[in-house]
């Protein structure tokens, strides 16, 4: 087989680069009505774009009412096991102190274990949380279930690279709320807002801890939510900065109006699909040496860029050019 031949991948993602692709939203519910909803759009955009383009997170930690943990979690292993073939469905249990986490475990991995796309970690202080929850896992399932964090306080941000090295965690997503909560007062109200998150120097600093510890070690940084839900320019806007200046891959989701604007944020333009097409595809046929294109010189380095916008334009639905189509 020639090298031309070899899927991009094989050539191209190594160290230096993720290797990790997942979609670029995820979508929380935590409502018995909202969870069934969130799962027909799903199915219906699936159909529309010709993949998954978001995940669905079933919520125990916050959908759960007080003294009803038990009965919600039955109902996410059931809406996980009977979730559309193709789904990516997930599940946010409780916290690593909290009294109903083994029984969140045992039932919806020991249910719906073979479903899962992961399950969400929250308030993940370090190394040790995700040792408690992968005890669990394998005491319910035989089924590998990746990990996901969901940090939220200092000490876990401190934690970000120790947790980002672990190979059971896939993702790593910041809790603003939480994290702001945790400075006893010393972070205005307003650094939880669509405005706010993205100058208060603490929280950029904690945003870009973890998308750096991410980076590292091939992780999927995953960044928080927008609570502005009933605006989706601002929703996007935050989307496009946390991408373009914060260097996250994927973003939280609480409303069903949140997820096309994630996804166009997200997405490449046609423009830049194109031009990487255009690249990778003379790459190959160079058997990846060394090529110049409109008198601009690219090697493996540019060539793993290009390679990743094909990537993202096919995570987030964008046309593909018929040179490259076979390899996405």
């Amino acid at each position: 087989m020639s090298i031309s031949a070899i899927h991009p991948a094989q050539v191209l993602l190594g160290a230096q680069s993720g290797a990790l692709a997942l979609p670029v939203c995820d979508h929380y519910s935590g409502v018995e009505d909202r969870m069934r909803k969130s799962l027909a759009l799903q199915a219906q955009m699936t159909q529309e774009f010709g993949r998954c383009v978001f995940d669905v997170t079933l919520d125990c930690e916050d959908g759960a009412a007080v003294g009803q943990e038990k009965a919600h979690a039955q109902l996410v292993a059931s809406l996980a096991k009977n979730a559309a073939p193709g789904a990516r469905v997930a599940a946010r249990v409780h916290a690593a102190d909290h009294a109903a986490l083994a029984e969140d475990i045992a039932t919806i991995a020991g249910e719906a274990g073979d479903r899962l796309c992961h399950i969400m970690v929250p308030k993940v202080e370090s190394v040790d949380d995700i040792d408690q929850v992968d005890r669990l896992l394998q005491r319910a399932t035989d089924t590998p279930v990746p990990l996901h964090a969901l940090i939220e306080s200092p000490q876990a941000v401190h934690r970000a690279f120790e947790i980002a090295a672990d190979p059971r965690v896939q993702s790593i997503s910041f809790g603003l709320m939480d994290f702001v909560s945790a400075h006893g007062g010393a972070i205005p109200s307003s650094a939880m807002g669509v405005q706010g998150q993205f100058t208060h120097p603490l929280v950029l600093r904690a945003k870009l801890e973890i998308a750096a510890a991410c980076h590292a070690y091939g992780k999927v940084p995953s960044h928080c939510v927008v609570t502005e839900f009933k605006n989706p320019d601002a929703m996007e806007q935050a989307a496009r900065r946390a991408y373009g200046e914060l260097g996250y891959t994927r973003m939280w989701s609480i409303h069903p109006a949140q997820i096309r604007p994630i996804l166009q944020a997200f997405a490449p333009t046609q423009s830049q699909v194109d031009e990487a097409a255009r690249i990778v595809r003379a790459a190959a046929d160079a058997q990846w040496a060394p090529i110049s294109v409109d008198g601009v010189l690219h090697d493996r380095a540019s060539y793993r860029y290009f390679w990743q916008i094909l990537e993202r334009a096919a995570q987030t639905g964008c046309p593909l050019p018929g040179t490259v189509r076979e390899w996405l």
